[in-house]
């Protein structure tokens, strides 16, 4: 195939959505854009978008063949970049994608990131699936639990990340602290509403809550945060995000059962590009000061 600026044009109206927004990113004519496109669905012999009365959308061939070229663009930027040397700062953007109870841990490396490199703009996703990387999902993933093992992914270990309840000093005041597990007589909760199977505490509040001891109950892991510093009711955090809010005291011992696994996932194609790795090494080196601190 010899259709490469053609390519990178319908790369650009499937990231904008629209003839008119690829346009004026490429500085090309709608009509050429046009032009562009049919010419490319006439190589593949295949359409590539749907048209609809509010823009563009990929088919699944389409799909195919767009995240070719995401990668072919990303890859040749990268390139440029090193080949032009003497470039202090990254550009673009750079795409993250984790599980809501992980949000907080990735915070002070992005502000480490974006100090280096305040013309990148970071977008983070969160949700339960892992995104895929091979379609230009997301650049890097911070997954819990089994190691992901599909053969085109490189993926790190991030370490342990541990889960305790948690309350606030506003709430201990008011109805002190339990000094058991036993102890939980007058107490109220505040819990997540995933299943409890995807949780490593899940089975203990399943076995140790009852409903009417709920004060509150979200999908929204932001919701539960802002609830426990509210003094609302005693609920599971983070460890890393609890220290890092302060007045938060955790009520029970560590359990080892309570602590998940992290790994940090990128694709093959995309792992040593510049952006990638520039935006891991600052994780790294957040993990590896935060270890630090703990000693």
């Amino acid at each position: 195939m010899e259709k490469w600026t053609e390519l990178r044009t319908a790369y650009h109206v499937a990231r904008l959505g629209t003839v008119s927004a690829a346009a004026d990113a490429l500085g090309l004519h709608r009509a050429t854009v046009n032009r562009h496109i049919d010419t490319l669905e006439d190589e593949i012999g295949s359409t590539i978008f749907i048209r609809h009365a509010r823009g563009y959308s990929l088919t699944e061939v389409g799909q195919d063949i767009l995240r070719v070229a995401q990668k072919a663009d990303e890859m040749i930027e990268d390139l440029a970049g090193r080949v032009r040397g003497g470039k202090d700062q990254i550009e673009g953007e750079i795409k993250l994608t984790l599980l809501a109870p992980f949000s907080g841990l990735l915070m002070g490396a992005i502000d480490r990131f974006r100090s280096k490199n305040p013309h990148c703009v970071v977008h983070v996703d969160v949700g339960e699936d892992l995104a895929r990387l091979e379609y230009g999902e997301a650049h890097i993933a911070l997954r819990a639990g089994a190691k992901p093992e599909h053969p085109d992914y490189v993926v790190t270990h991030f370490g342990d990340i541990g889960f305790n309840l948690y309350a606030h000093d506003s709430y201990l005041v008011r109805h002190g602290a339990p000094n058991t597990q036993d102890d939980f007589a007058g107490h109220v909760f505040v819990l997540p509403e995933f299943p409890h199977g995807r949780l490593p505490f899940g089975n203990w509040i399943k076995d140790t809550i009852r409903p009417d001891m709920v004060a509150l109950s979200s999908r929204d892991i932001g919701v539960i945060v802002e609830a426990v510093c509210a003094g609302l009711g005693i609920g599971f955090l983070g460890d890393a995000d609890a220290r890092r809010r302060g007045n938060l005291r955790p009520i029970l011992p560590a359990n080892p059962d309570w602590k998940v696994t992290g790994w940090l996932v990128t694709h093959v194609d995309l792992h040593r590009t510049e952006k990638v790795q520039a935006m891991l090494s600052c994780i790294k080196e957040l993990g590896l000061a935060q270890r630090q601190t703990r000693r």
